[in-house]
């Protein structure tokens, strides 16, 4: 028997590959199905389930294209919901067969209604491990807060309800030995204080995990859930209704996104399409020259949910610009998460762009130092893009919090006239935020090299006591 947990850190999310006597499951899988079936094959395996813990929110799953690749069955929990796909709706406690063990199905409503766990019992029926999706994290639980975006009448309240009652009949009497593989990991939007660690027995759950303290009652389990919850990424329900759905096959998505434009057939596809232009490059290349209008999410970095949060509609038309090589890495990460219509990405990058002699625009930067000198002289106004969880942890004293997650809310306390000096923890997001705003018409806003934690390391300012975080939303 093999368990593989494959994590990816951009999503800090985890699919499984499990295998036993030639058969193999793969849980929860990404958009990208080629890997999966590439380890079969090296193994001599037949992928025979694809099982879903649920209709995912934060990123598409690779269910429809593995199972018309491999003619893998799609599994998923008690569902009336009708899909554009052929599947097999479980029922709670049926189990099954892979190879030499077995795959049991437990119904576990609260995340969202058709969520459920995979118990996986060995070759001697022994119960070994729970695949718990967004049912249960390392140390916190699945937000029930998403399902009602989709289903009006299904309020949060509802959901955590339904939550409460699948830990405590489902999932607490299970045996303290079980290891525990949940479906994400800290970083992810799906809960809002994950652990680090991607797995843990869930014994030791049982003692540190907030959700799973038998003396709650439903209310107080209720109301702890709800507390410190952010309105979720506005890409959620559209990639909910892509997983229901279905999709374009991820093929033609890698196709179509990769294709070599020149800057003459980059410039036109941008004037005649109306897309944005997606400068995936690191920051401080970004800041030195760019393509005027151009929106920076640099790729190394949680780009596929930055990307998520800050582009409203999946079907928005996207040209890339990146550094040479990186083109099919971005386009795979945008189709995570649903951004299928990249009509290409500009073959040399901004070099090519320059030789044509074409304008491009830059962001102004400043030290955290030379800002300290200003401060001496005279009054500076300090925006800082991070979260609000963040920000209330630790802050420069009077700056203003103005998180990129809700740019569209932030940019309303920016007043056009004034200058600013944007940070965020390191730099990755203000020049994110300094790009969108630039391209709307804001031309004072200077980038704080960085970010806080050069500010705080300076000694220079004026920083507020330090409040542990009790969400990382």
């Amino acid at each position: 028997m093999i368990i593989e947990q494959i994590y990816t850190g951009c999503l800090a999310e985890a699919a499984y590959y499990i295998e036993s006597n030639g058969e193999a499951a793969i849980i929860d899988p990404l958009r990208e199905v080629e890997p999966y079936i590439q380890k079969a094959k090296s193994r001599n395996a037949k992928i025979k389930y694809v099982f879903e813990t649920h209709f995912h929110a934060d990123f598409v799953s690779g269910h429809v294209d593995l199972s018309k690749k491999t003619g893998a069955v799609i599994v998923y929990g008690p569902t009336t919901m009708k899909t554009g796909f052929d599947m097999l709706v479980g029922h709670d406690g049926e189990e099954f067969k892979l190879g030499n063990i077995s795959i049991k199905l437990i119904h576990t409503p609260g995340h969202t209604m058709e969520s459920s766990c995979f118990l996986l019992k060995d070759e001697n029926g022994k119960e070994k491990a729970i695949f718990t999706g967004d049912t249960l994290f390392i140390g916190d639980v699945g937000r029930p807060d998403l399902a009602q975006k989709v289903i009006a009448e299904l309020t949060q309240e509802k959901l955590a309800a339904h939550l409460f009652d699948s830990l405590r009949n489902k999932i607490m009497p299970l045996s303290d030995e079980l290891i525990v593989y949940p479906g994400h990991g800290a970083g992810s939007a799906c809960g809002k204080n994950m652990s680090k660690e991607t797995t843990d027995t869930l014994g030791h759950q049982k003692q540190v995990n907030y959700a799973l303290n038998p003396n709650l009652s439903k209310e107080e389990f209720i109301k702890q859930v709800l507390s410190g919850l952010t309105p979720p990424p506005g890409y959620f329900p559209q990639n909910v209704l892509m997983n229901i759905g279905g999709y374009e096959s991820f093929d033609n998505v890698l196709k179509k996104g990769t294709r070599a434009l020149s800057v003459t057939e980059f410039e036109a596809a941008a004037e005649e399409t109306g897309a944005l232009i997606i400068d995936a490059r690191k920051a401080d290349d970004f800041r030195k020259a760019y393509i005027p209008n151009s929106v920076n999410i640099g790729i190394d970095g949680s780009f596929a949910v930055w990307a998520g949060t800050l582009i409203p509609d999946v079907k928005q038309a996207l040209l890339i610009v990146s550094d040479a090589g990186r083109e099919e890495e971005i386009i795979t990460r945008l189709a995570r998460v649903g951004y299928d219509n990249a009509l290409g990405y500009l073959k040399g990058g901004v070099e090519e762009w320059i030789k044509a002699k074409k304008e491009t625009d830059s962001v102004q930067q400043i030290t955290a130092e030379e800002l300290a000198q200003k401060l001496k002289t005279e009054a500076v106004n300090i925006l800082d893009v991070r979260k609000a969880s963040e920000y209330y942890s630790e802050h420069v004293l009077d700056a203003i919090n103005a998180p990129l997650d809700y740019v569209n809310d932030s940019m309303t306390k920016v007043d056009k006239n004034k200058t600013y000096y944007v940070h965020c923890a390191a730099g990755y997001r203000s020049m994110t935020f300094i790009s969108i705003l630039q391209a709307r018409g804001y031309r004072n806003l200077i980038d704080v090299k960085g970010g806080f934690t050069a500010i705080k390391n300076s000694g220079l300012f004026k920083v507020s006591d330090y409040v542990c975080p009790t969400t990382m939303l």
